[in-house]
């Protein structure tokens, strides 16, 4: 009879917000609101129906995350379509790295002297709450591959980024818990965990997708083969670079995300200059006709895998936010201080921010923009659970757990109210400002 119940109410939600969309899109709502609530509705303190505790549902919580934030990345990556020659490719980078490694300090700085923890732990809570969410963050990245608008491709860019640029400080952490071999004087941290786990995951991903990439156009253009089935080829190409970054022992989270970039940059390449929206008005145009077309293959390919794993990636968030909701019943709130959240969100990430963007064309208001919404979400849950399946536990593990389960659910109330209203007031007084701006600079 359980079951019968889960068909009905995940029936019911998901065909509400199938229909009610267009309306959230209009309120100071989001999608995610509405599935931290069901999923508190559905938790101990409301149906019982779904029972779920961070610590001891690591193992499984660690591999729902995972799926979704990798799906995630990667279409994060096939949305980028500018190459990485593109000045607007800058912000995003600096507050993947500059900007990661002050959000950590500055978090572990305040687990440390504000909360007691050992640095160990707060290490491990910096890095857990500094990556940006993907998955969570969508309304406030770009929509889709015509899009390069700054504020929004930095945001989308520094997400796809930081989600596997946060990977060495989880490391870090483990290893002042003594459950990971850091090396003399951190050599091998460095080394191995730094340079070489990131160099070659995004090495990786690239000849993946490329080589992925280039050989279905081929195979379509000239043999008229490999046609349909694209959604095998997202989750095959998705499966693959991470799989491979992982046996080699480096970061599959920036294999995935540098994967869609590499098949995205097929598209561009071969599409020349041709718009954007022609391009994808050509993919568009018959999935026979211009899956094996010459001049449209490449789109096509692209947006076949674009289109899939968008809603792939809508799936997984109704999902990880249901969870999330319920786990809400557990948190320990009266122990987590009032001003921590606060100075996470409003100190912190703008310093960070700010700091790791000198000499960047925005204007302030622009970076303010990506100061505030910079969303924790999936990614966060993610790291929380690895580090807790590879051994940290005890008191200051579920400290930690009750900070980051109630930043992720704060960060997805307060940014959803906030992002309708704030974005409807950027499209209108500041990005067209921004876009005259370019204009007259690329005029002269």
């Amino acid at each position: 009879m359980t079951f019968t119940f889960w068909y009905l109410i995940v029936g019911a939600l998901l065909i509400v917000m199938a229909l009610a969309t267009s309306v959230l899109k209009r309120l100071p709502l989001t999608s995610a609101m509405f599935y931290l609530a069901a999923g508190l509705a559905l938790g101990p303190l409301g149906a019982g129906m779904l029972d779920v505790e961070v610590i001891r549902d690591a193992g499984i919580l660690e591999r729902f995350t995972e799926l979704a934030v990798i799906v995630s990345l990667f279409t994060a990556g096939l949305k980028l379509r500018l190459p990485l020659s593109d000045a607007r490719w800058r912000p995003a980078i600096m507050m993947a790295s500059v900007g990661m490694v002050i959000t950590v300090a500055g978090i572990a700085a305040l687990g440390v002297y504000g909360l007691g923890l050992s640095v160990g732990a707060a290490v491990l809570l910096g890095a857990v709450l500094a990556p940006t969410d993907p998955v969570l963050a969508s309304d406030v990245q770009v929509e889709d591959a015509d899009d390069s608008e700054v504020v929004r491709f930095s945001l989308t860019g520094e997400a796809g980024l930081n989600d596997g640029t946060a990977f060495p400080f989880v490391m870090l952490a483990l290893g002042l818990f003594g459950l990971h071999d850091l090396g003399p004087f951190g050599a091998r941290w460095l080394g191995v965990d730094v340079a070489w786990a990131i160099g070659a995951g995004l090495l990786t991903g690239t000849l993946c997708g490329t080589l992925i990439g280039r050989l279905v156009v081929y195979l379509r253009r000239v043999h008229r083969e490999a046609v349909g089935l694209d959604d095998f080829l997202a989750l095959g190409l998705i499966a693959l670079s991470y799989g491979l970054a992982l046996l080699i022992h480096s970061y599959g989270f920036l294999s995935v995300f540098a994967a869609g970039l590499a098949l995205r940059r097929i598209e561009r390449q071969q599409s020349g200059g041709e718009p954007p929206h022609d391009v994808r008005a050509a993919a568009e145009s018959g999935e026979e006709q211009a899956a094996t077309d010459p001049d449209k293959a490449h789109a096509y390919m692209a947006q076949a895998v674009l289109a899939f794993n968008e809603r792939l990636e809508r799936i997984g968030e109704v999902a990880v936010v249901l969870i999330l909701g319920a786990m809400l019943t557990t948190v320990g709130w009266s122990r987590i201080p009032l001003w921590f959240l606060p100075l996470v969100f409003l100190v912190i990430r703008p310093l960070a921010t700010f700091a790791s963007l000198p000499g960047s064309p925005m204007r302030t208001a622009q970076r303010t923009f990506v100061a505030w919404f910079g969303v924790r979400g999936v990614g966060s849950l993610y790291y929380l659970t690895f580090a807790i399946v590879h051994g940290a536990v005890g008191p200051e593990a579920r400290q930690v757990a009750d900070l980051v389960l109630a930043a992720v659910a704060v960060s997805i109330v307060v940014h959803g109210v906030s992002v309708t209203p704030l974005m409807k007031w950027y499209s209108v007084r500041l990005e067209p400002a921004a876009a005259n701006a370019r204009g007259t600079a690329a005029s002269r």
